[in-house]
C-alpha cells in the first residue's frame, strides 16, 4: 500500500478531495463526542482510545484540509505534526489505561459491542470516502492511515465488548487499549518517516538549485 514508489505523489489538490475531506472531519466530529460520552458511561478504555483517535482524526484532516495547496515543506511539516500527535493520542491512551488497570473493574460490554458496532459503520464509510486517495504525499496518506486504524480498532472493540461479557473481566478491553495504543504509534512514526523523507528531499532539490 506505500506510495513512496511513486515520483509523483497527489497532494490533495481536487476539489473531490476537499468534498472528500468535509465528510470525514464531519463523520469523525460526531463519533467524538458519541464514543468519549459512551466511553465514560460505560467505563471503557477500548472506547475511550478509540474517542480520542476521533478526535485526533477530525483536527489532522482539518488540519490537512488548510495546507492543500501549499508547498511541499508545508505540508510535510503539517504530517510531522499530525504524527506527532498521534503520538500523544498514544501516550494519553497508555496513562489512561494504566490507572484503570488498578481498578480491575469491567466496562459495560453490551455498550461497548453496540457503540463499537456505530463506529465501525462511521469508519467503514470514511475508508470507503477516501479510497481512491490512499496513496500520496505524507500529507494525504496521514488521512488514509488514521482512517484505517479507525476501521481496524471499531472491530477490536465489538470482539472485546464480547470478550468482557464472556468473562466477565476488563481485561479485554484494556488489553484492546494498549493494542490500539501500538497501532497508533506505529503509524505516527510511518507518517513521520515519510514526512522526514519528503523534507530531505525538498532541502537536496533546493540546495541542487542554488548551486
Amino acid at each position: 500500500m506505500s506510495c513512496c514508489e511513486n515520483d509523483q505523489k497527489f497532494d490533495g489538490t481536487s476539489a473531490a478531495y476537499r468534498r472528500a475531506l468535509w465528510a470525514v472531519i464531519f463523520i469523525n466530529l460526531v463519533m467524538f463526542v458519541v464514543e468519549i460520552t459512551a466511553g465514560f458511561a460505560s467505563g471503557s478504555q477500548a472506547l475511550k482510545a478509540d474517542a480520542l483517535d476521533f478526535a485526533g482524526d477530525t483536527m489532522t484532516y482539518s488540519i490537512s484540509l488548510l495546507v492543500i495547496g501549499s508547498a511541499i515543506a508545508v505540508r510535510a511539516k503539517a504530517a510531522l505534526f499530525k504524527g506527532g500527535l498521534l503520538f500523544a493520542i498514544a501516550i494519553s491512551v497508555l496513562a489512561m489505561t494504566l490507572m484503570r488497570a488498578l481498578s480491575g473493574e469491567p466496562p459495560v460490554a453490551e455498550t461497548m459491542g453496540i457503540v463499537g458496532f456505530a463506529a465501525l459503520l462511521a469508519n467503514a464509510a470514511s475508508v470507503l470516502i477516501l479510497l481512491k486517495w490512499r496513496d500520496g504525499d505524507a500529507n494525504v496518506r496521514s488521512v488514509w492511515l488514521c482512517s484505517r486504524n479507525d476501521a481496524i480498532g471499531n472491530v477490536g472493540v465489538m470482539i472485546a465488548g464480547g470478550l468482557v461479557a464472556a468473562t466477565g473481566s476488563a481485561w479485554p478491553d484494556l488489553l484492546l487499549a494498549f493494542v490500539l495504543a501500538g497501532i497508533f504509534s506505529r503509524s505516527a512514526w510511518s507518517i513521520c518517516k515519510q514526512a522526514l523523507d519528503e523534507l530531505r528531499e525538498h532541502s537536496a532539490m533546493a540546495n541542487t538549485g542554488d548551486a
